[in-house]
């Protein structure tokens, strides 16, 4: 089996990438207090000296009192926080490598495991986390006028500070998604409406605010799913037209990059067609795509967390959609988390060398 065509190059503004694979995001919560350490540092640029195309980071959060759960998630805030992406951007650099934030805001969240709460509640577009769960603030317009403001200022923080790119978080059921759905979306101003389309009308004013501070030049890249973590056969969009109404006008607002979230990367997105999600997305908008989920292993990234453990398995089916030109980008996940070295093994032909994954390997930063 070749991968040679996923270690082409790949130019855009600001991303310059030696090849294909992408760090996906995976939250690790090894931040005291928000502020990233060392070993953060040092996570990240093991991943670069792996060989790594272009890292995106954990989910890290905006300047807003409850923009997060987990007091030990990364802030990309804050003079402290900042000076620590500071130390991991220099560092993936000097290793030859390339790097964006997830820039995050969760919205209205479950209560964390651990007792710890933020100082103000949480707030979403109407205080549902998922039907019938209520667990914080309906935001005002003011509210959410300053949360496009902090998404705007982290971006223009995170060009300062010289990363290549930044990546939006609009998935998996965190705030933008909670806007995009319309089970957690009841308003009845400018930021609801019966459609995806108007419901969209937040993401595109955050997008909107990016690229007023970032500039055109600067490559941006936002997160999709259509599943939802309470719900995994959630949709959306249901049809191609509905994904092109939601997807475009996100492009239009100076999106660069789709990032299309899937449990698993092989799986038809719609009827009468094996492409995608990511496929589809680059069809509808002709924009370029990331694909990602269970790339290379057995399990998906959910059953990950409640303890099961996956095996290394083939790339042949997504070098096939990857060589008929269904995506751009491979974003590969817990592969990378439990081996720095993945990439270069998959460069390389030594694929008898890849490793499986544990739930083990989410307890710590693997650093060989």
């Amino acid at each position: 089996m070749s991968t040679t065509n996923l270690f082409t190059p790949f130019n855009l503004k600001t991303l310059n990438l030696k090849n294909r694979i992408v760090m996906a995001p995976m939250t690790r919560s090894f931040s005291p207090n928000g502020i990233p350490t060392d070993e953060v540092a040092s996570y990240y640029q093991k991943r670069a000296e792996g060989e790594v195309g272009l890292i995106l980071s954990e989910g890290t959060v905006i300047d807003r009192p409850s923009s997060s759960n987990d007091g030990n998630v990364p802030h990309f805030y804050g003079d402290q926080a900042l000076k620590g992406w500071q130390k991991v951007i220099n560092e993936v650099h000097a290793a030859g490598g390339q790097m964006g934030p997830q820039i995050w805001h969760m919205g209205i969240m479950d209560n964390h495991h651990s007792g710890w709460v933020p100082p103000v509640p949480f707030e979403g577009p109407s205080g549902l986390n998922r039907p019938d769960f209520n667990n914080g603030n309906t935001m005002s317009e003011k509210d959410i006028e300053d949360t496009i403001i902090a998404f705007g200022k982290a971006a223009d923080d995170a060009k300062r500070l010289g990363f290549d790119t930044i990546e939006i978080h609009g998935a998996h059921g965190y705030l933008i998604d909670q806007f995009f759905r319309a089970e957690t979306n009841l308003r009845t101003d400018i930021y609801g409406g019966k459609t995806l389309k108007e419901r969209s009308r937040f993401a595109i004013e955050v997008v909107k605010e990016i690229r007023r501070q970032v500039g055109n030049d600067f490559a941006v890249i936002m997160r999709f799913s259509q599943f939802k973590p309470s719900d995994y056969n959630y949709k959306l969009a249901e049809t191609p037209q509905q994904l092109d109404a939601w997807l475009t006008p996100l492009v239009d607002a100076g999106v660069d990059i789709l990032h299309c979230s899937q449990r698993r990367f092989w799986e038809p997105e719609f009827e009468k067609s094996d492409l995608n999600f990511a496929g589809w997305a680059k069809k509808v908008t002709g924009a370029p795509t990331i694909t990602v989920g269970s790339v290379g292993l057995s399990g998906d990234f959910f059953g990950a967390f409640a303890g099961e453990s996956s095996e290394p398995t083939s790339l042949e089916e997504l070098n096939r959609r990857f060589d008929r030109g269904d995506f751009d980008l491979v974003a590969v996940g817990r592969p990378l988390l439990s081996d720095p070295n993945w990439t270069a093994k998959i460069k390389s032909g030594k694929t008898g060398e890849l490793v499986g994954f544990s739930k083990e390997a989410l307890a710590e930063l693997i650093l060989e």
